[in-house]
């Protein structure tokens, strides 16, 4: 299993009326969780898609427990608990306030896609390397 986290600071534009982190922006905080956690293994996004490999979401999950305010320092924990085969990798977060309160619970499923025929394409073999250790029985 590997896990990172990421930390975020609510910014007013992303509450409703309400003071509440609106709710479709966990979705971004998790883009930001998957995007760093990518960083922190040695892979490239940007450099994924310049090779003709692109990742879109294929579900997206979220389960709200606790809202988060404006201000608050959320940590949003990234964890990958499977290793990924095939063309899908599963990702699945926690965010946590300041307090270490569990605020929300969610998953997103990638899909690798060949950009050219835009069609599900195996997971590169390079990402494969660098998740591999990280699942050693």
């Amino acid at each position: 299993m590997f896990t990172s986290e990421v930390q975020i600071r609510v910014r007013y534009a992303e509450t409703d009326q309400m003071g509440y982190v609106y709710y479709g922006n966990y979705g971004a905080y998790y883009e930001v969780a998957r995007t760093e956690t990518f960083r922190q293994l040695g892979i490239n996004y940007k450099e994924m898609e310049a090779q003709g490999v692109m990742m879109p979401v294929l579900e997206l999950r979220c389960k709200y427990i606790r809202p988060a305010r404006y201000d608050d320092l959320l940590t949003v924990r990234l964890l990958l608990k499977t290793k990924p085969q095939g063309a899908r990798i599963k990702f699945e977060y926690e965010v946590y306030n300041e307090a270490q309160e569990l605020l929300n619970i969610g998953e997103t499923v990638m899909v690798f896609v060949a950009m050219k025929s835009s069609r599900p394409t195996a997971i590169p073999a390079y990402i494969h390397e660098k998740i591999a250790p990280h699942f050693t029985a």
